[in-house]
């Protein structure tokens, strides 16, 4: 398949959202059909700066919320985080990580944030600590060795202005529901999904923007 111009995928998520998690799956499959386009992430910050300690009343949202997305999806949740009484539900931190990544390594900022959201999602790790971020991305690069230096990235003044300006942009945008997918083309975006969208909707509205060879 070829393109009549230039197209990209354009993916505005948050890796502690929950739909953006179920969303990885339709995303898996329209890449798998659409292999030659590539995806520029941009971070929404759901969550970002939030100080208050999870309540019951979250939890209980989060749960039904979270049930919801495995009915849907079929990704696995565990309930751990439940279980603590001091989690505070930031999501700048794993955001600034995705960002700290697609400055470094932009070909590893999608499994980064792939990798964040089984981190917490599956496995009930606390990826709003730096630590933890330092040890999703040993597993993500293979490089245990250079956790330093992501560490040193991760908690740059650098990295915290770019995820500002991720923030900023997307807001500027209009967009406000995550998972958010775009299709560029020569530079002009166009909606493709917002919210869960199942892959066959996506490669719909994807293929008019594609030419199949004659």
């Amino acid at each position: 398949m070829t393109t009549a111009a230039p197209v990209s995928l354009l993916y505005v998520g948050d890796p502690m959202c929950s739909w953006c998690y179920g969303f990885a799956v339709p995303l898996a499959q329209l890449r798998a059909q659409f292999p030659e386009l590539p995806v520029q992430l941009m971070l929404g910050g759901l969550r970002a700066y939030n100080t208050q300690v999870m309540d019951a009343d979250l939890k209980n949202k989060l749960r039904h919320h979270w049930a919801d997305v495995a009915q849907r999806s079929g990704q696995p949740f565990s309930d751990s985080l439940f279980e603590r009484e001091d989690f505070i539900y930031d999501t700048e931190p794993a955001c600034r990580a995705v960002v700290t990544l697609r400055q470094q390594a932009p070909e590893l900022a999608l499994p980064m944030y792939q990798a964040i959201q089984q981190a917490f999602y599956a496995r009930g790790r606390d990826v709003t600590q730096a630590a933890v971020l330092a040890e999703v991305w040993s597993e993500v690069s293979g490089q245990a060795d250079t956790s330093l230096d992501f560490l040193q990235a991760f908690e740059s003044d650098a990295a915290r202005q770019a995820t500002r300006e991720d923030f900023a942009q997307v807001q500027r945008w209009g967009i406000s529901g995550f998972p958010t997918l775009l299709v560029l083309v020569q530079g002009q975006a166009h909606l493709l999904g917002n919210g869960y969208t199942e892959a066959k909707v996506l490669a719909d509205r994807l293929a008019t923007f594609i030419t199949p060879p004659p």
